[in-house]
């Protein structure tokens, strides 16, 4: 029986989740949208990862979550380990670069650098609500040209004279794309220019004041953006190391968390079957009005946060 552990990290534009073995070697990844349905995005992934490991006399022993819904998949899944995104690329990073110094992370909506020293984070930054140097500006602006977000990339490498685009906010920077383009900008270029635009904001907001050492390792699905790879290599004079699993760097952090926590428990694949709800309700027996969410798991109340004292305990 082979003993592995399941991380997964539930973000706000995708879902992903790796299967490790006890050497932290990747044996089965899945990486879908979350649609806006954590819950359901994590049951999908549990389907997909479980036909991969069929049949390889595998058993999952430990379960970790990170992300903007670890919270919520933590309880549904009952995982050993609930821990913030930071730590858990942090971890999984220096699992396959184990010198890395700077973490430049790019995803649907948010984005972070982290800075370790030694193996140890020493500093680290997330972004604000501009979104402007994230996957989701880029998804926006792939539509507006009319291109595949998949073609942006190698488009980009094409380019001979990238074009200038506004970088400071999402807003300015999509008139000025608009307005390159309607004055005879050739498209490769403008791409190139987004790409650079992408990599500009994120380095004036996230970025501002960090000391950027390498080795650098850029993750997150924008990463799979070689012309923001460029665009990065260019502006910092370094060289930037994409890992084939940068997309999954989040999720193998806390899979490798989930193994060292040392609490195992055999982890059912069958919860894919089982019906969990989320209800939210504004407490009223007090003036701090908080927001209570309740986890159901059929009519069984798994979990309830949100208040800030014992009043907002009540069952919904």
């Amino acid at each position: 029986m082979i003993k592995a552990y399941f991380g997964v990290d539930i973000g706000s534009i995708s879902t992903k989740g790796v299967i490790v073995n006890e050497n932290n070697e990747i044996i089965a990844n899945e990486y879908l949208w979350t649609e806006g349905d954590p819950i359901g995005a994590v049951k999908r992934v549990l389907e997909g990862l479980q036909k991969q490991i069929e049949g390889k006399n595998v058993q999952v022993v430990a379960v970790g979550t990170t992300g903007s819904a670890r919270k919520l998949i933590g309880v549904v899944l009952n995982a050993q380990i609930v821990k913030n995104e930071i730590t858990a690329h942090a971890i999984g990073t220096m699992s396959r670069v184990p010198d890395v110094r700077t973490i430049l992370e790019i995803g649907g909506q948010d984005s972070k650098i982290i800075l370790l020293n030694s193996g140890i984070v020493t500093d680290y930054a997330m972004n604000t609500i501009c979104a402007a140097g994230t996957g989701s500006f880029l998804m926006s602006q792939a539509k507006r040209l009319g291109l595949a977000i998949e073609e942006l990339g190698e488009l980009a490498l094409k380019a001979q004279s990238p074009t200038r685009i506004a970088a400071r906010c999402t807003v300015f920077a999509e008139s000025d794309l608009v307005h390159k383009a309607q004055i005879g900008h050739k498209k490769e270029d403008i791409v190139a220019g987004i790409c650079t635009a992408v990599v500009n904001n994120y380095l004036n907001n996230v970025g501002k004041g960090k000391r950027i050492q390498a080795p650098i390792v850029f993750q997150g699905g924008v990463s799979k953006n070689v012309g923001v790879v460029k665009a990065f290599e260019k502006i910092l004079g370094h060289d930037v190391y994409v890992d084939e699993y940068g997309h999954l760097m989040g999720c193998l952090g806390a899979a490798i968390l989930a193994k060292n926590s040392g609490k195992e428990q055999v982890f059912d694949f069958a919860i894919q079957d089982v019906a969990f709800i989320t209800k939210g309700r504004e407490c009223e027996k007090c003036s701090n009005n908080c927001e209570i969410i309740y986890v159901y798991r059929n009519d069984e109340v798994l979990d309830v946060w949100g208040n800030r004292c014992e009043r907002g305990l009540a069952e919904a």
